[in-house]
């Protein structure tokens, strides 16, 4: 029971005020105060003992006398003007003060009037305390200092960045070092971190980084593309902490400031050769960390991530991320798209537009009118890569020649052709040359009578023609008719003017 409840319990009961004063263990002048005050108040005791102990003390004590103070009511008008002048350029509290007690001699120490002036920014950005679910956030940044190892060549000391994360609920930490800060780094750090906690939470709160945020807004900020790729193949949303508010994901500033004890100064007597052998050193110290006790808490975050926040991940996804790279190209009048010094083939019934590219390391997707119409290996040799179902069909007939190819077109046209490409095919020559001849052949025959030809085809098996010069000359000379009329070698008729074998081996010609 509040003292003073007790003291004007005593006072109605008709005890003095020494008697008060010793009962109570207070002095006498104390008692005397409190009677003064009920007399000079018009209190009414009965009323005042009902009331609850915090509103019977604010009536016998009116608050800190400082605010009653003249110098106080003085500086309170100029602290909206005060605040506003410091978010100025080099203005500092100390000029403020100088100017202050230049207008207002009698006014506060510079002590003081820092201290109403802090006073009066802190009112003015109240903070909340915010409560997290399980598994609900992961809070991601990056250290403000770097962290390095030596080139073991050169001596060259490397500079990093370090990848710090955490889960506000049970404040479990991850960290990895990374070389930079660009999208490739940043979005490796993080499928590494959600490997390592094993598991997709909810939401992911990055900082205004330009690899996580192309355009930062206090309402619809414009994600970066490839976080968002990265984000729906995790399946995870995306919100970003507002501009200039560190509070939003204070846990892992927090994480930030515990890891340069915890890991920088654990460390820096160490010399490491490279990322992967700094990267092992990191992952124990923050291991060490995670399983230290908490301050006021019975457990470590480990234990309470184990025990409540591990079970509640979504499942990893079964393939690995890839980044993604964006690009529009012209399709080209060989029905190809160029990326990066190679080409690949989409329908020929697109050229002259303009296609979208999406490549990663591995593969690249072409799209137009919001369909994919293409996907090829991605190469690096600076060549071509085409599918034969994107030519033409005359670009498909010059992909597809082979001997073969000729020979079922030969003998589609007629047995003699076939056996005419037969024979040349035996020859030795380069095979563009022979396919060139062929080609000469089959215009031939399209624009020759089929029997008329068909005769010449005769001809030039018999007499191993295989130039297509020849067979033309042949053709437009009509000599085929002629050789084939051409009647066999006959014999001699019988006579009787016959020289015998003794004619020839006379030594002595007789006539």
């Amino acid at each position: 029971m509040s003292q003073i409840k007790q003291l004007l319990r005593l006072h109605r009961q008709g005890c003095s005020i020494k008697a008060i004063a010793r009962t109570l263990s207070i002095s006498k002048n104390t008692v005397k105060s409190y009677l003064v005050k009920l007399q000079t108040a018009s209190f009414n005791t009965e009323e005042l003992l009902i009331l609850e102990d915090p509103v019977l003390e604010s009536r016998f004590h009116s608050g800190n006398p400082a605010y009653k103070d003249p110098r106080y009511i003085h500086l309170k008008g100029k602290l909206e003007y005060f605040s506003k002048e410091l978010k100025r350029v080099g203005v500092t509290k100390k000029l403020l003060w100088e100017e202050y007690i230049a207008s207002f001699p009698q006014g506060y120490a510079y002590s003081q009037f820092c201290f109403h002036l802090h006073q009066q920014l802190v009112a003015r950005k109240p903070t909340s305390v915010l409560t997290h679910e399980p598994a609900d956030k992961l809070f991601v940044d990056f250290a403000g200092k770097q962290i390095s190892y030596t080139d073991r060549q050169t001596g060259e000391i490397i500079h990093c960045q370090l990848f710090v994360a955490c889960l506000p609920f049970s404040d479990y930490a991850f960290a990895i070092a990374v070389p930079s800060q660009t999208v490739s780094d940043f979005l490796y750090a993080l499928s590494r971190c959600l490997e390592a906690i094993g598991g997709v939470p909810k939401v992911l709160v990055p900082d205004n980084l330009k690899a996580a945020i192309i355009k930062a807004d206090r309402y619809e900020p414009e994600v970066n593309r490839s976080l968002e790729d990265f984000a729906n193949h995790y399946g995870m949303a995306v919100v970003p902490a507002r501009a200039a508010k560190p509070r939003d994901k204070g846990l892992v500033e927090n994480q930030v400031k515990l890891l340069y004890t915890r890991v920088y100064a654990k460390l820096r007597n160490r010399i490491f050769f490279d990322l992967a052998t700094l990267n092992e050193a990191i992952s124990e110290k923050v291991r060490e960390h995670n399983q230290t006790r908490m301050q006021n808490k019975n457990y470590c975050r480990e234990e309470r991530y184990l025990a409540a926040e591990k079970p509640l991940l979504s499942a990893l996804p079964p393939k690995p991320f890839e980044l993604k790279y964006y690009a529009e190209a012209k399709v080209a009048s060989n029905g190809h798209v160029s990326l990066l010094k190679h080409f690949y083939s989409v329908p020929y019934s697109l050229i002259g537009s303009r296609v979208k590219v999406i490549y990663t390391r591995t593969m690249v997707y072409i799209y137009a009118q919001g369909k994919q119409v293409g996907i090829h290996l991605r190469s690096y040799s600076g060549g071509y890569s085409s599918t034969k179902e994107h030519l033409s069909s005359q670009n498909q007939a010059w992909l597809n020649r082979s001997p073969e190819y000729y020979l079922e077109r030969a003998r589609y046209k007629s047995e003699e052709l076939h056996r005419l490409f037969e024979l040349v095919f035996q020859q030795d020559r380069y095979p563009e040359q022979l396919y060139r001849t062929c080609d000469g052949l089959l215009r031939l025959s399209r624009n020759t009578d089929p029997e008329k030809f068909s005769r010449v085809c005769r001809v030039a098996i018999e007499n191993r023609i295989c130039s297509y010069k020849s067979i033309q000359k042949i053709l437009e000379n009509n000599m085929a008719i002629h050789l084939e009329e051409e009647s066999p070698e006959q014999s001699l008729p019988v006579h009787t003017n016959i020289r015998g074998k003794e004619y020839y081996t006379q030594s002595t010609i007789n006539f």
